[in-house]
């Protein structure tokens, strides 16, 4: 009981300490939980399950990515699994849809709650690592007492957030542990393969949305998940989030028919990429094939007369 009123009163004196401008994301959760929610910290609080219908209803929504992401689940069940760590799949909104855990593990992790069909949003139970990364649209790491909720302390979680093919969040992955003996290193090896996992399905998403495109790599990103969509015009059909971030893109610019070439441009001491280079040439030579003749030139590359043009100006070309 005294551990329970120290967090609590921990939580009440910083959470009322924060500001907007607070650095710490658990201080800015907290400060939510206490002042948006309205949830306080001694409560007895326990994830609450879902009905059937709305249960069902999430399962429906997410068959695509739980299929997507099963490899992945299991990769890392087979990695930490048997240490007491449990693997859990959530909705956008917080509910577990999908999870894997040691039957030996199993009783106290239902006891806690990390279940299918329960929900595990900020709202719902405070500070937590489902929760906390969905509302932060972010990898976190929630260790023991920095649980919102006193009945709560007992886990570590680190969770990282999927993005669907648009960039949107749209799950969270969870490893989540009941022992007392993690140190900060091993949280933060299992954060870093969280992260890679949800990587890892979120470019399974992006290509399955794209199946008919190229897809490339952003080489400016130095990420594997910043990819792009490309169809047979040199346009960008989609990007994911880590793509949209290095080539600040956005729904407007890829709607607008943004050429790849243009995106991905590099410049070299105030001068042009090889890429660029080259693909001048190969436009001068196909036009002067083609006399000139526009529509004929871009028959021969197999791109529309209004793509070609856009090349053509932007390389200057008359």
């Amino acid at each position: 009981m005294r551990q329970d009123i120290s967090h609590s009163d921990l939580v009440y004196s910083t959470a009322q300490k924060a500001s907007a401008a607070v650095t710490s994301p658990v201080a800015a959760s907290w400060s939510r939980c206490l002042n948006l929610y309205r949830l306080q910290p001694e409560e007895a609080r326990k994830p609450v399950q879902v009905d059937e219908a709305t249960f069902r209803e999430a399962r429906e929504r997410m068959e695509r990515l739980i299929g997507s992401s099963a490899d992945e689940v299991d990769r890392l069940y087979q990695m930490v699994g048997r240490s007491g760590c449990c693997i859990v799949l959530a909705d956008h909104s917080g509910i577990v849809v999908d999870r894997r855990g040691a039957p030996g593990d199993d009783v106290e992790f239902r006891a806690l709650g990390l279940w299918q069909q329960t929900l595990w949003s900020e709202a719902s139970v405070g500070t937590n690592g489902i929760g906390t990364a969905l509302a932060d649209e972010r990898t976190v790491v929630i260790h023991r007492d920095q649980h919102f909720m006193s009945a709560n302390i007992e886990l570590s979680c680190a969770t990282a957030p999927i993005r669907d093919h648009l960039g949107r969040v749209t799950a969270a992955l969870d490893v989540s542990t009941c022992r007392n003996d993690v140190s900060d290193m091993t949280l933060a090896v299992l954060s870093q393969a969280v992260r890679d996992a949800a990587a890892r399905v979120e470019s399974n998403l992006f290509r399955q949305a794209f199946a008919g495109a190229r897809i490339v790599v952003v080489p400016q990103a130095q990420s594997l998940s910043a990819l792009i969509a490309v169809d047979g015009d040199d346009l960008i059909l989609g990007a994911t989030k880590a793509a949209r971030v290095a080539l600040k893109l956005d729904d407007g610019l890829i709607a607008q028919g943004l050429p790849a070439a243009d995106a991905l441009r590099e410049t070299h001491n105030g001068r042009t990429s090889d890429l660029d280079d080259a693909e001048r040439a190969a436009l001068r030579r196909v036009l002067s094939r083609a006399n000139g003749n526009v529509s004929q030139a871009a028959q021969m590359l197999g791109i529309s007369r209004a793509t070609l043009h856009r090349k053509m100006k932007r390389f200057q070309l008359h």
